[in-house]
């Protein structure tokens, strides 16, 4: 009987069912992070693993997604190596490693395409602002062999409906209209 007034009430449009809220946590999650100043530092340092992380006042882009995940109780650094692990063959060869490294494969933006592929879900790449949502996670082409990822967020570019995104291009963990600002390469959806 519950089931029949819930059908009759979604196809009136009056109920919307409550959605699984992870993404909007991801996405608050990921706003509270420009809370914190950030330098941007592409150093490559040793850290502790799992759950390592460079010191909380450096950065680069894809530590705004690895701090993102890491307040939900998702490890990237834990996920992508054991990953990497099992299946090296499939990773980008570009750094010109013959095995995995504890301390930076997650931090790299073709590695975490990679994971989100394998992992996750991929979305469609458009220029359409209803086709990214609080949560997703979009890669860019800079230029020339420069990658970058962000996270879009439940925040919105004044006067329109296109979503911002939390990322770090050099200034720091920053809320930017920046999603359609360069060629997106990716746009993926995770959740462990």
């Amino acid at each position: 009987m519950v089931k029949f007034f819930i059908a009759i009430l979604l196809a009136s449009g009056f109920y919307t069912p409550v959605q699984d809220n992870f993404y909007l946590r991801l996405s608050q999650a990921a706003v509270q992070l420009t809370q914190t100043s950030v330098t941007y530092d592409p150093k490559y340092t040793a850290i502790p693993y799992p759950m390592g992380d460079v010191p909380a006042n450096k950065g680069v882009c894809s530590d705004v997604v690895i701090r993102a995940y890491r307040t939900l109780g998702i490890d990237l650094q834990k996920e992508v190596h054991e990953d990497m692990a099992k299946h090296f063959g499939v990773y980008p060869k570009k750094w010109g490693l013959r095995s995995t490294d504890k301390n930076i494969d997650h931090r790299r933006v073709p590695n975490l395409m990679v994971f989100f592929k394998r992992h996750g879900t991929v979305k469609p790449i458009t220029q359409q602002n209803s086709d990214y949502a609080p949560g997703d996670i979009v890669c860019w082409n800079l230029k020339g062999d420069i990658t970058h990822i962000g996270l879009v967020v439940n925040k919105y570019a004044i006067g329109t409906k296109r979503p911002l995104i939390v990322h770090n291009i050099g200034a720091g963990q920053v809320l930017e209209d920046a999603l359609f600002s360069f060629p997106i390469i990716g746009h993926y959806s995770y959740k462990k």
